[in-house]
């Protein structure tokens, strides 16, 4: 029994379990450190929305500083982290930041029923598609049809066109 204990102590040991995880409070040194996560964990203890990743948003978007109040963005601003970099998204409008993208080019009953009401449309607005399509859709007569993709996924799976990479701190 006392082997087992032993064996037991030196793995903790060995594996680091008897100190508490390493903590961040900047955003790029905690994005380089974990590498990838689509929602920051206890490991980051800085401010929701840092200074940084605000300044960082502004810049990456090619927006002044004055376009928005800062207060409003860090309500509508989110970031996580991919390959250890920083990525920023505004929600603005109907950017869905927090939903997967959508490849899927099935149409939905929703994307034909609207092509049987607006028959040969050269386009179905995304508030039938869904603001996380990557295609651009229209309608051959009465049925959807998807078109080209005007954005990709990224690794993590998440509309490459409204996320921006912070590559380092701004």
């Amino acid at each position: 029994m006392k082997k087992i204990l032993w064996i037991v102590l030196i793995a903790l040991i060995v594996t680091g379990c008897s100190t508490a995880p390493k903590t961040y409070d900047d955003p790029f040194a905690y994005c380089t450190a974990v590498g990838t996560l689509d929602i920051p964990d206890a490991r980051y203890t800085g401010p929701a929305e840092p200074d940084a990743v605000i300044n960082g948003y502004l810049q990456a978007a090619g927006l002044s500083d004055s376009t928005e109040p800062l207060d409003l963005l860090r309500q509508t601003t989110t970031w996580r982290c991919m390959d250890g970099n920083v990525m920023v998204c505004n929600y603005g409008a109907n950017l869905p930041c927090d939903a997967q993208a959508n490849t899927d080019s099935t149409p939905t009953q929703a994307m034909n029923d609207y092509c049987a009401q607006n028959s040969g449309s050269d386009f179905i607005p995304m508030s039938v598609t869904g603001h996380e399509t990557i295609y651009n859709w229209s309608c051959a007569g009465e049925i959807a049809l998807a078109g080209e993709a005007f954005t990709q996924p990224d690794a993590a799976g998440f509309l490459t066109s409204i996320w921006y990479t912070l590559g380092s701190k701004p």
